[in-house]
């Protein structure tokens, strides 16, 4: 039994051992923090491989930060970029980053970035700082109001180009196509009074017909009500307006995303908030207006086929040249079908974009390039922006006019750009995705990295007065018991921050540190729980063997309720919360776990490691 009792604990020591020293290895570079860095890539990735050999070396970018005044830590190269860490404060870090982008030029991108402070054997092991949240390292907030009237309004003008097009390509004449729109309203049930007005002869009746089955072949979310022999309105219902306001809000999400993660920013938290609101949290951005030149752009791309003829479908775009350029009403294809893009050059050395479509957009590009040898095609932009009435209206404008040469595929190119940087913007832009709904930045708030620095201060001293409290009442008051209860008590908080370390997307904020504040006096409440039962235990007589293994027993289903009812209010707090409340939300639900593992688990193996020796003594002094 003994024996039994020896080999039980034997495993459990072993696990304790393993899970601390990977647990404290990943705690480690929380204590070292990170530096400044300048993170030097070249514009054209789709030829990285060749461009290796052109990046600049570590002698000509230390000698570069010498005309500056600016003392380089380290210079890290890798196969696609080089790293400049900077160990001074954010004023040094931009200037350095203007004197490169300087001596560069546009061949190179001169992002911010950061460096582990650690010691490389820590950085080879792929072990790196707790990512800070914005309040704590500084950054950059931004609140964006997603304009699902504006959307809807989109849609029914797409609706309308639709019915145009099966108008046009049945050569019907006579039927008029007109959107009616409520304005200043944004909810689904207002929504549904916008609409699509038919107008028909009397005897056209049967063609309207078709065009109506069509059309909801195309879009089968569109119903028609016929008003009287000559008119009728197509419009969606508010159920399908509600779905597509839910579809557009997810969208910009993904859309955002992408931006940031092209942005090369990885710590960032982003959410929905309330009924058309997405908030965004850029950690230690020290560059707000590049991230709000590309976050809130509302850019897209369409190719149209030219047209010459005045017809009623077409759309008419307007040239640098001030030419008026009539195009098809539907477009051959739209940046929804772009799967990648990557500014590069030409032979000219002129800026230019390299496409990649999906299946779909490279199907009707190869039929429309076979069909449509020597005949223009039009690239339009467009994007939103709000007019001096504060309104938001969509401006479009030509980028480029291509005669086709041969039967294009699923990859071309969008020449005639402005420069490298206009053309390696529009690329990002592409990539990431364009959105179906316009976005404005109704908020934006810069936090300043000394206030971070502050508030990680004040953080780590509350934290640092509520341990030293909890352990020096502890040790007076439950002796070598106590002593137990401050070795798991440390090793949770080791635990904690090398498990928030591990894990990605776990982000350490001002309300996270009174998160493990929190876990502090948690864990804390377990190791009492336990030793107080234990005391019972020695009270009604029994041995301290017994007395441990039936206290940890029996107060094991206090604690457990506890931390699970504990356990559902931080889940129901991550899953709805955003900012401070989530990040408050995360340190609780990791730290319940690490209290369960050091609170029962290792301090019930560190117990029985001291109290069976304490108890053969007593049993000699009887």
């Amino acid at each position: 039994m003994r024996k039994t009792t020896k080999s039980k604990y034997t495993w459990q020591i072993l696990l304790i051992i393993i899970t601390v020293i990977i647990l404290g290895l990943n705690a480690i570079p929380t204590l070292y923090g990170n530096n400044n860095a300048l993170l030097i890539s070249a514009v054209n990735s789709t030829q990285s491989q060749a461009n290796i050999q052109h990046l600049p070396s570590p002698e000509q970018l230390r000698k570069v930060m010498q005309l500056a005044d600016i003392q380089v830590k380290q210079i890290i190269n890798s196969e696609t970029d080089s790293k400049i860490v900077i160990d001074r404060d954010d004023e040094t870090l931009v200037r350095a980053q203007e004197q490169l982008k300087n001596a560069l030029g546009d061949d190179y991108h001169v992002r911010l970035s950061n460096q582990s402070a650690a010691p490389d054997w820590l950085q080879g092991l792929g072990m790196s700082p707790i990512k800070l949240g914005l309040d704590l390292s500084g950054g950059v907030l931004f609140v964006l109001e997603v304009d699902t009237h504006k959307a809807d309004q989109e849609r029914l003008s797409n609706a309308k180009d639709e019915a145009l097009q099966i108008i046009h390509d049945k050569d019907l004449k006579g039927i008029s196509v007109k959107v009616a729109l409520v304005t200043d309203k944004t909810d689904s049930k207002t929504a549904a009074e916008n609409k699509i007005e038919l107008g028909f002869l009397s005897e056209q009746a049967f063609q309207v017909k078709a065009v109506v089955s069509e059309l909801q072949q195309r879009l089968p979310g569109i119903s028609y009500a016929k008003t009287d022999d000559r008119s009728g309105t197509l419009t969606f219902s508010e159920q399908n307006i509600s779905t597509f306001h839910h579809e557009i809000m997810a969208q910009a999400l993904t859309t955002l995303r992408s931006r940031i993660e092209e942005l090369g920013i990885t710590e960032a938290v982003t959410q929905r908030q309330g009924q058309n609101r997405i908030r965004i949290e850029l950690p230690g951005v020290k560059d707000p207006e590049q991230a709000k030149r590309i976050i809130g752009a509302t850019a897209s791309l369409d190719f149209y086929q030219m047209t010459n003829s005045d017809i009623v479908a077409a759309k008419s775009f307007i040239d640098e040249n001030g030419r008026r350029l009539l195009v098809a009403p539907k477009p051959i294809f739209t940046g929804a079908n772009i799967e990648n893009a990557h500014a590069g050059r030409d032979e000219m050395g002129m800026a230019l974009v390299n496409l990649t479509l999906d299946s779909i957009g490279g199907k009707n590009m190869s039929e429309f390039s076979r069909d449509n040898i020597g005949k223009p095609m039009v690239t339009i932009f467009s994007e939103y922006h709000k007019n001096p009435a504060d309104e938001m209206v969509k401006s479009s404008k030509v980028i480029s006019v291509a005669t086709i040469q041969s039967q294009l595929g699923k990859r071309f190119s969008i020449t005639n750009l402005d420069s490298p940087q206009a053309a390696a913007d529009l690329a990002l832009l592409l990539r990431a995705g364009s959105l179906d709904a316009p976005i404005t930045i109704v908020q934006q708030r810069t936090i300043q990295a000394s206030l971070g620095k502050e508030n990680v201060s004040n953080g780590i001293m509350a934290l640092a007065i509520g341990l030293s409290i909890t352990l020096l009442f502890m040790g007076l008051w439950y002796r070598k018991l106590g002593l137990i209860a401050n070795a798991s008590l440390v090793l949770n908080l080791v635990c904690l921050l090398g498990l928030m370390a591990l894990l990605p997307n776990v982000i350490l904020t001002l309300p996270g540190i009174a998160g493990l504040v929190l876990t502090v006096g948690m864990a804390v409440d377990t190791n009492v729980l336990i030793f107080e039962r234990i005391k019972e235990e020695r009270q009604r007589g029994r041995s301290n063997f017994l007395a441990i293994e039936t206290g940890y027993k029996e107060a094991f289903a206090t604690i457990l309720d506890a931390n699970v009812t504990t356990m559902i209010t931080a889940l129901i707090l991550l899953s709805i919360g955003y900012g401070p409340v989530k990040g408050f939300a995360i340190t609780l639900s990791l730290g319940i776990l690490t209290s369960m593992f050091t609170g029962v688990f290792v301090a019930h193996t560190l117990t029985y490691l001291v109290k069976p020796q304490i108890a053969l003594k007593h049993k000699e002094q009887i």
